[in-house]
């Protein structure tokens, strides 16, 4: 097995249209994708009943077990498989079972918190914000949640109000500063085609420049893939 050469990391509020990124790279990347997603490095609450766990406030970095997920990124990074927790959000709790997650050469980790913790970025070879207006994200949010998770629609309003939007505020939009790259809607096609031929021309290259945008970190981001902001 080779050692993975490119990890991207794709961050942005609730409903941005995250994973729509991350499929599509994995989907259309001319080399094989491994998707981590963040939401499955919840916190393990098994030793809290449902009605405690109910009360957590999932949208706030303590929520997440950072360790395990720095631990598994340095594994696959050194070519090496991990067995993956995964997450039941309508239980508020891990499943009992994990999955075996092979590394690939292009890892992508996908979640609201993707570019918040320092050593992560460290890890991270292009840092992509998916930047999409509030309204959108609260309709997608909403849609998720009901339908497939299963959800009652009063508390996820609830929810939104007292820890989502607040949470996003305080913690996920200043993440926003660490990308490279900023895309304006998950569905934007265009931006994602630029993406994607990004991501193949630097793999192509084999990281013969250790930054994937040939920028220093101090630098705007570039929106879009195309301009400067």
């Amino acid at each position: 097995m080779t050692i993975p050469s490119f990890v991207i990391g794709i961050a942005g509020g609730t409903g941005a249209g995250k994973t729509t990124v991350a499929r599509t790279l994995a989907d259309e990347v001319g080399e094989p994708v491994t998707r981590i997603p963040l939401d499955n490095y919840y916190e393990d609450l098994s030793h809290l009943e449902y009605e405690e766990r109910e009360e957590v406030n999932y949208d706030h970095p303590s929520a997440f077990e950072w360790e395990l997920l720095r631990e598994q990124l340095d594994t696959l990074l050194l070519g090496q498989p991990v067995e993956m927790p995964q997450y039941d959000f309508e239980v508020h709790n891990r499943k009992d079972d994990g999955v075996t997650v092979e590394p690939t050469d292009v890892i992508v980790l996908e979640g609201i918190f993707s570019l918040y913790d320092e050593e992560i970025l460290d890890m991270l070879d292009l840092r992509i914000y998916v930047m999409t207006d509030a309204d959108v994200r609260i309709l997608r949010r909403i849609e998720r949640d009901v339908v497939d998770r299963g959800r009652d629609l009063e508390g996820v309003i609830a929810q939104y109000l007292e820890t989502v939007k607040p949470m996003h505020e305080q913690f996920v939009e200043p993440t926003k500063k660490e990308a490279d790259v900023i895309i304006p809607e998950g569905a934007n096609r265009s931006a994602l085609e630029l993406l994607i031929e990004k991501v193949e021309s630097e793999l192509d290259d084999d990281r013969e420049d250790p930054d994937a945008f040939g920028r220093d970190r101090d630098d705007e981001p570039i929106v879009d893939g195309s301009t400067t902001r």
